[in-house]
Formats: C-alpha cells, sequence, structure tokens
C-alpha cells in the first residue's frame, strides 16, 4: 500500500479552539490517517503527524492550509520557535510504495496550488530548486519579519507565488514544502533556566558547529531556549539521519557537556513520532550487553534512560510511528 507521512507545523500553539479547527481539517480529509498532534505554547506551535497515499495526502495538506490562512495572522504572532509564516513547514516523507520523485512532483503541484492564492512558496530538502535552498535554515534565515525584504531578492524570489508583499502574504507569510526522510524531532530538558548553556551545547554538538567549527555530530540541528511552562532551558535539535547519529549518543554526550557547566539533564522530550528502528537502538545501547531483550524491554530501556516520561507519559502505542499508524488502520 503507498503510503505518505506529512508533518505540517503551524504556527499556532496557544488557542485550542483553532488547533481543534485546524485539527479537524485534517481528520475530514478522506484516506487521512491523524497519527499525532503536538501543540507547544511557548514556541506558540502545532506539529501535526498524519498519512495516507500521496494524493489524499496533498488534499489534506491543501485543506489545512486554507484553514491556517483563516485562523492565523503572522502580523501579530510570535513564539520561541523560528518561523516565516502560518504554515511554515509542510514535509513530505515516502514511507512505502512511492519513489522520491513522486513526493517531489507532489511538492510542486502543492506549491503551485498554494502559490495561485498570492501567497510565497520555497521548496527545500530534497524538493529544492538549487542547492542554496536544501536547508530549511537558510531559507527562514532573518524569518518572518525579515520576508518582506527577502522575497523581493533575485537570488530568494519564492519558487512559486508572488515575489512581492501582498495582502495575502502579510498575513500568512511564506509556505516552505519539502521532502525528506524520517526526522525525529527532540528535545532535552536542562536543570537550568540559563538559556546560554542551552546554546553552548546546541553549538557543540549540531553538525553546523559555530563560527566555522564544526560540531560534533552530523545529521543533528540544534539551538537553545527556554521554555517556560517546563521552568527550563532545553537544546532543541532535530535528527535528519537517526542511523548516521542515534538519539542516544547525543543524549548522553548533551548529559557530559551539561555536567562541565554545572547543570544536569532532566528528562527528555519527543515532539512528535519516533520510529521504532531509533527506540530499539536505544534500549540495546542502555541493555549494556544484556542479549535476548524484546521489543517490550527495549522500550522500556530507551524510556527510562532518555527521560522520555519527564514532562508527560510516554506511551509507546501512541508515540512510535509504526505502532500508532497500526493502530489507527484497524
Amino acid at each position: 500500500m503507498q503510503l505518505v507521512e506529512c508533518v505540517p507545523n503551524v504556527s499556532e500553539g496557544q488557542n485550542k479552539n483553532k488547533i481543534r479547527m485546524l485539527r479537524d481539517a485534517i481528520m475530514n480529509s478522506p484516506g487521512i490517517s491523524l497519527l499525532h498532534v503536538d501543540s507547544n505554547c511557548d514556541a506558540n506551535r502545532t506539529v501535526f503527524t498524519f498519512a495516507g497515499n500521496m494524493q489524499d495526502v496533498s488534499d489534506a495538506a491543501f485543506a489545512l492550509f486554507t484553514r491556517v490562512r483563516a485562523l492565523v495572522n503572522m502580523r501579530v504572532q510570535h513564539g520561541e520557535h523560528v518561523r516565516n509564516g502560518a504554515l511554515d513547514v509542510c514535509p513530505f516523507i515516502p514511507i512505502s510504495d512511492i519513489q522520491t520523485t513522486e513526493c517531489i512532483r507532489a511538492a510542486h503541484a502543492l506549491a503551485e496550488r498554494i502559490g495561485r492564492l498570492g501567497v510565497p512558496v520555497y521548496l527545500y530538502g530534497m524538493a529544492a530548486t538549487s542547492p542554496s535552498r536544501h536547508s530549511l535554515s537558510a531559507i527562514r534565515k532573518g524569518q518572518y519579519e525579515g520576508l518582506r525584504t527577502k522575497i523581493s531578492q533575485p537570488a530568494w524570489y519564492p519558487d512559486y507565488g508572488p515575489s512581492e508583499w501582498t495582502e495575502a502574504a502579510a498575513q500568512s507569510g511564506s509556505v516552505q514544502i519539502g521532502v525528506r526522510p524520517f526526522l525525529i524531532a527532540f528535545n532535552i530538558n536542562l536543570n537550568t533556566q540559563n538559556v546560554d548553556i542551552a546554546k553552548t551545547i546546541a553549538r557543540t554538538i549540531r553538525e553546523s558547529g559555530f563560527r566555522g567549527t564544526p560540531g560534533e555530530f552530523k545529521c543533528v540541528k540544534a539551538d537553545g531556549w527556554r521554555m517556560a511552562a517546563y521552568d527550563c532551558a532545553q537544546v532543541t535539535m532535530n535528527f535528519t539521519d537517526f542511523s548516521t547519529t542515534p538519539v542516544h549518543m547525543v543524549f548522553d554526550r548533551v548529559r557530559i557537556l551539561a555536567r562541565q557547566l554545572n547543570t544536569d539533564v532532566a528528562g527528555s522530550e519527543l515532539i512528535g513520532l519516533i520510529p521504532l528502528d531509533a527506540i530499539r537502538a536505544a534500549g540495546s545501547h542502555y541493555a549494556n550487553g544484556t542479549a535476548g531483550l524484546d521489543d517490550t524491554e527495549l522500550i522500556r530501556l530507551a524510556i527510562d534512560n532518555l527521560g522520555l516520561n519527564a514532562i508527560s507519559p510516554f506511551i509507546p502505542n501512541e508515540r512510535i510511528f509504526e505502532y500508532r499508524l497500526k493502530a489507527v488502520q484497524k
């Protein structure tokens, strides 16, 4: 069965009624399985995870965009998370029985559809139209506040939609549509409110490093911020290839770095879903050579050692991608 995952990030994480209406736009889309909704008030961001065939996923993403466009005004939107637009990110992730090229064609088609409504659209990741646009962070540099000037610069003309500041652009900002592998969004809580400590750790571990000095881990993006709701600073991370750099490896390193800076880790937070293989790998790592453990035992070890219950209970059937997909498709 053809299966594509879509993980749109919307710049609204505070108004529960609006989030419910956005969720309903996805749930009311034919052929779609809504897998998870993750909202954060401080980041002012909600991450939706849904799946289906390519056409149904694309149609659901457009339905979500139309609802976001009506509900989110970027002129007044603020939060901890960097953002360019109301529907800030909309990646397609090929899961089964579909080629990456099909997802890229669908990304272009969706971008053209949104662009016709007067909203600028950039393509990133494997759908990027030039190497300079492969990185989402490069596209979002300057954020919404810098977008009015950016879209009029020839090097940053949108891939679709206007290169001038229309009323629709002012309302919605730009939409970033991409094609990428499975990404793990994972935050580590620190026993401090000092954001500088979180940022120092992030600069050390992330692939891009700091001021020309590469960081320690490939395929890791990281920054530091303060989460008022949790009363702590966080190292916030995206793992773009967890087979190259596993989550547990970075978690252990962050603990060492935190202690060197006179604090410690206080658990972690998963945003969205995580693949079973990533949890198995962490469980095997913390099993310390114990052989013959089944998935239930490996998952328990991963949850306990990564502190995945620190903010809210980690329920495997709801947070592990394969388990959640199986549950909703019954």
